[in-house]
């Protein structure tokens, strides 16, 4: 009984790091129908910015927003200087519909060969804030200790303010907006251009604390060559296609929902299967269900 909920406790906290970083991919994908395969590299270069503050200042609770912070003009300098380009050259049709997408996997690469580059073989600590062993309750260990906690409610606080701003602040309203008529929002005096850098500055906050939050809950150090930022990205995508690539809130039930798949798995079968499995339940949702838990068959969320 206690090795299964410690496993659902497991699942629960990963999934909601998978979470946020498939708030991140969402919030690009609503913005400007890009899938940005950068997120993964963004939230790294941010915990190197992170573990060089937390280095610095001692503290995690400043080196958290200040990560967030740097993530968010990461985030905004690819949008404004690399994508908004190729989005306006490419069109609605055809082959070059491809381009960003396929620009995000080349800077992907970029940053990455950038922080190789600046830290080589050096590693950034991000040790828990808080103690990580969890509760004892009858003798018996239950997996959850207060960084379990703290991740929790971080991830929490992240979609409780997200979703008031999206839904009664009238930068939400632009940012909705923008996204589903772009050309209806100029001609209504919105800064299409500048929301949607907006909205990207958005995602690099949210992947940062994505990657903090894996680092503080993994290794508890961050490198260039960190493999555990390459199952962010892609346990963060699939989180997000599983919950409807439209919806914050499907990003989160997909998140949970992917991260207590992968610990059953892990406990009861085997971690080499792990990653297998995530591609396998990513075909099966593409297959069954493309729209996704939240997703509408047709139609866009708000």
């Amino acid at each position: 009984m206690f090795e299964l909920i410690n496993t659902l406790l497991i699942g629960i906290t990963a999934g909601s790091i998978y979470s946020l970083m498939a708030i991140s991919i969402v919030l690009v994908w609503r913005s400007t129908r890009v899938v940005n395969f950068a997120a993964g590299g963004l939230a790294l270069a941010s915990s190197f910015v992170g573990a060089a503050i937390l280095e610095k200042t001692g503290s995690f609770w400043i080196a958290l927003p200040l990560a967030m912070v740097a993530g968010a003009i990461f985030s905004a300098f690819i949008e404004y200087f690399f994508l908004r380009p190729l989005l306006k050259r490419s069109g609605d049709q055809g082959a070059e519909i491809f381009l960003p997408i396929i620009a995000t996997l080349g800077l992907l690469g970029i940053i990455k060969t950038i922080l190789n580059y600046i830290y080589g073989d050096r590693i950034g600590a991000l040790p828990p804030p808080l103690p990580d062993k969890g509760f004892v309750v009858s003798g018996e260990s239950i997996a959850l200790s207060p960084m379990r906690l703290l991740i929790l409610g971080i991830v929490l606080l992240l979609m409780i303010s997200l979703t008031l701003i999206f839904q009664r602040t009238n930068l939400g309203l632009s940012l909705r907006a923008s996204s589903f008529a772009p050309e209806i929002s100029r001609l209504a005096g919105i800064r299409v251009d500048f929301i949607r850098t907006v909205g990207w500055a958005i995602s690099g906050a949210a992947g940062a604390t994505a990657g903090i939050l894996q680092t503080t809950n993994g290794s508890g150090s961050v490198s260039p060559e960190s493999f555990e930022f390459s199952l962010l990205l892609v346990f963060g995508f699939v989180a997000a296609v599983i919950g409807g690539i439209e919806s914050l809130v499907g990003a989160v039930l997909g998140g949970l929902t992917l991260g207590i798949i992968l610990a059953i798995i892990l406990m009861y079968v085997g971690g080499s299967l792990v990653f297998i499995a995530a591609f396998l339940i990513l075909i099966l949702v593409l297959l069954l269900r493309p729209q996704g838990i939240i997703g509408a068959k047709g139609g866009r969320r708000a």
